[in-house]
């Protein structure tokens, strides 16, 4: 979120900025909108003056005077909060601006890649889709999952169930005891203000999965990813400088409704409504954020190391990457049956952005400054399921499973 005195005095550079993130940037709608508001708070507090010197005399005739005064005030802030309503719900909307080291480029197509490890195995037979490998003995069933829920959706069952609990462990205790992450076993449904705070809504309100209470005066939604629940741990306080860095993991169910995905990736367990995620959260002093987030990438890089999966990492360009971040990296893992990489975890830094909306601050030698955020798949285990499948099947179907996972 921007700091609105800020966005006052460098209008012209943050409209170009925005350009880079694909938005375009009314800026004569923001100056009337907001010349409007200031006006209407310089006359109420005009009058709020005046009504405070009135109230000190004795004179009777001040009487009707004050009350007209009242009466003025009244109508003056119905009509600023509609103004300030106007002027958050465009502030709202802005996403945060690219770092100076990341590529400009409108989508995808500009990204670069930065690294590729692994070696990609040259099998001697057509490898099959995990789809396949599922079917082979019921282990992955979409049919059922489409009877309970209807589509994207999954029922695993057996093996394949215990792979999955098995990564997920791996996962935890990887980030737990090698990079001393605390794990949090956080709530799964959160409130508006909570949503609010990691940029959810309410821009991307249509992607989120509401729940209807009937005796709630406030908004619940299911968690999209442990990001929005680990990131407002923090949020409305004043963290101590020498408590820094707070570092998060934990293992969730996500809930998505793939809204802007409509035709993609509809087979099999790329994309779905609901999935597991291992995430990793960060919360540092602003200035060490990209150090941390090379530290993070590290840490969901040594995953897919350990488990020998290969796989690339590729800096997104200012138009791909997500609301909140400033800078992003993408691990994509390598998928046989598709012939190329997929994201398997995006690592971003989002600066102070996120938490001036959440109100998180720390105690700097200046005073109360506004920490810094970061977050980071380690790693989707839907995703990491499939290349792990796909990358370690046998000719006849059945999968050898790496070491670092059978006592697990």
């Amino acid at each position: 979120m921007y700091n609105l005195k800020e966005l006052r005095k460098n209008l012209d550079d943050i409209k170009k900025k925005l350009q880079n993130r694909n938005i375009d940037f009314d800026i004569n709608n923001f100056k009337t909108i907001d010349s409007l508001n200031r006006d209407l708070i310089n006359k109420k507090e005009k009058l709020e003056q005046e009504k405070k010197s009135l109230s000190k005399s004795k004179d009777k005739a001040n009487f009707e005077r004050s009350k007209k005064i009242t009466q003025e005030i009244s109508d003056l802030e119905k009509k600023q909060s509609i103004s300030q309503s106007e002027i958050d719900k465009i502030i709202f909307s802005l996403p945060n601006l690219a770092h100076d080291d990341v590529p400009i480029g409108r989508d995808e197509k500009s990204n670069k890649l930065i690294k590729k490890k692994g070696d990609i195995k040259k099998f001697t037979f057509s490898a099959k889709s995990h789809i396949e490998l599922g079917e082979r003995n019921q282990n992955i069933d979409f049919d059922t999952s489409i009877k309970l829920s209807g589509s994207r959706f999954v029922v695993l069952k057996d093996k394949f169930a215990m792979l999955e609990r098995a990564l997920i462990n791996f996962m935890l205790d990887t980030h737990v005891n090698e990079f001393q992450y605390t794990e949090i076993s956080p709530p799964l449904i959160v409130n508006e203000d909570v949503m609010f705070g990691t940029g959810q809504l309410p821009k991307f309100e249509e992607d989120q999965f509401e729940i209807k209470f009937d005796n709630s005066d406030q908004r619940k939604f299911l968690i999209p990813t442990a990001e929005v629940v680990l990131t407002n741990l923090v949020r409305k306080s004043i963290i101590e400088k020498n408590l820094l860095p707070k570092r998060f993991v934990a293992s969730t169910p996500c809930f998505r409704k793939e809204a802007g995905s409509y035709g993609k990736d509809t087979k099999g367990m790329i994309r779905q409504h609901q999935f597991y995620k291992v995430e990793l959260v960060s919360i540092v002093e602003p200035n060490k954020c990209l150090n941390e987030l090379e530290r993070m990438l590290g840490c969901a890089e040594s995953i897919l190391e350990k488990l020998e999966i290969p796989y690339q990492v590729v800096l997104l360009s200012s138009g791909d990457m997500g609301f909140s971040a400033e800078k992003t990296y993408d691990i994509e893992a390598w998928i046989p049956s598709e012939n190329k990489y997929r994201e398997i975890s995006s690592c971003s830094s989002c600066g102070s952005f996120q938490a001036r909306r959440m109100g998180a601050k720390y105690k700097s030698e200046s005073g109360n400054d506004f920490v810094g955020t970061l977050n980071g798949s380690g790693l989707a285990v839907g995703r990491l399921m499939i290349a792990l499948l796909e990358n370690n099947q046998n000719e006849d179907g059945s999968i050898n499973i790496p070491n670092v996972l059978k006592n697990t």
